[in-house]
């Protein structure tokens, strides 16, 4: 069962509070119904996402053999054969359609497009320089998506900005991790990495991290964030988003960190302290 477990990975379903994120900034926490869709859209995107890990570890076996962490997961090291696990993921992708359905036609066409490109980017796109990170970024924009536009919340400008340019900077950031922790053997483990060198590797960190400040900033200065929040004070969240984002490039220089951002957050207490002070912030200041 642990083996199961791990080709699920739920650890990762963290990143899919991105759906929720429409409720938040959109004040439809009190409306039940709203409620209820943007959870049935987490969950559709829970069961996609494990659908991808499951045919990623399928396809890529051969591969994470000779990586000094993946050739743990299940597939890699024979605990589970891929024939079952192309089925499991089948099941799972077709249970998180079923349920994006029930939630609504356009949970549903959001998802299936999820699905179609996380299949793109195991077989082609993430060994294409530049276009890898940016296919990561996709994925989480259509989870913004399907929590704002997929369920009737006008989706915000400011909301998707900060969105892309966060997944941007942490996408570069996991290419850095994995130089740095894999070195000469990197390529080997993941083709794309011999097109990238740390120096532009660390300029687009810089560049993402430094957008993606200063949008926030800009965003919870504007007159119409205070008009729709009810609240000219949501500058003061962005200590929060400052510590997270200095504690990451911190982990990510000197700890051998920022290979798994979801790892990082549930790992590191500060990382973890950030994303709760924010939320809490947040909530106090809008709910």
């Amino acid at each position: 069962m642990r083996d199961w477990i791990r080709l699920l990975r739920p650890q990762h379903w963290v990143k899919n509070a991105f759906v929720l994120a429409g409720l938040l900034f959109g004040h439809a926490f009190g409306e039940p119904a709203l409620v209820a869709a943007a959870l049935g859209a987490t969950a559709a995107f829970c069961l996609a996402s494990s659908a991808v890990y499951a045919f990623n570890d399928c396809v890529d076996a051969p591969r994470d053999r000779t990586h000094p962490d993946k050739r743990e997961r299940p597939v890699a090291r024979g605990a589970i054969r891929p024939r079952a696990a192309l089925a499991v993921a089948a099941v799972l992708a077709a249970g998180g359609l079923a349920l994006a359905a029930w939630t609504g036609p356009r949970v549903a066409a959001t998802v299936a497009a999820y699905v179609v490109l996380n299949v793109a980017y195991t077989l082609g796109l993430k060994r294409v320089p530049v276009l890898d990170v940016f296919a990561i970024a996709a994925g989480f924009m259509l989870r913004l998506l399907a929590g704002t536009a997929g369920i009737g919340i006008p989706p915000s400008r400011w909301l998707l900005a900060c969105g892309f340019l966060l997944t941007l900077f942490l996408g570069f950031g996991k290419r850095r991790a994995e130089i740095a922790q894999l070195a000469d053997d990197a390529a080997q483990h993941r083709p794309v990495l011999e097109a990238y060198s740390t120096g532009f590797l660390d300029k687009a960190i810089l560049v993402c991290a430094a957008g993606m400040i200063v949008a926030y900033a800009q965003y919870t200065l504007a007159p119409e964030t205070a008009a729709a929040q009810g609240t000219d004070r949501l500058i003061l969240t962005l200590p929060w988003v400052l510590l997270g984002t200095f504690r990451y490039l911190f982990s990510l220089n000197f700890r051998g960190g920022g290979g798994d951002p979801a790892n990082e957050l549930l790992r590191d207490p500060l990382i973890a302290l950030a994303a709760l002070g924010w939320l809490g912030t947040v909530l106090w200041l809008i709910a």
